[in-house]
């Protein structure tokens, strides 16, 4: 099974850079069944918040919540966490705070990497 680790560090609404990595990372799981983990950094740890209600349009959360559903895993990188202030908040269903060192450990697994 190929392992693929994606790192998204685009906020998860305003563009939809977060929103195109989730809904690969979804396709793959459908069509292929690689192992997925993924990484969120800079903005995008805000994406792996509970409680969220959208407006409009895609829904992160649900979306986080189906990949691990799905076996997938997810992080939210602490230093950006603390940064803003959201470290001790409830997390989506399935998401945990990880570390730069998780990171590393990750990428040197992975057999593909994709930046988001």
């Amino acid at each position: 099974m190929q392992k693929l680790l994606f790192i998204v560090h685009a906020a998860p609404y305003g563009n939809e850079a977060f929103f195109s990595s989730l809904r690969l990372a979804l396709q793959i799981q459908e069509q292929h069944k690689a192992q997925i983990k993924l990484f969120l950094m800079s903005d995008a740890v805000i994406g792996g918040l509970a409680k969220q209600n959208p407006a409009e349009g895609y829904h992160i959360q649900q979306m986080l919540e189906i990949l691990t559903s799905q076996g997938a895993t997810i992080k939210l990188c602490k230093t950006c966490t603390n940064a803003r202030g959201i470290t001790e908040l409830p997390l989506a269903e399935g998401v945990e705070i990880g570390t730069l060192s998780e990171l590393a450990d990750w990428t040197m697994e992975a057999d593909k990497v994709l930046n988001f």
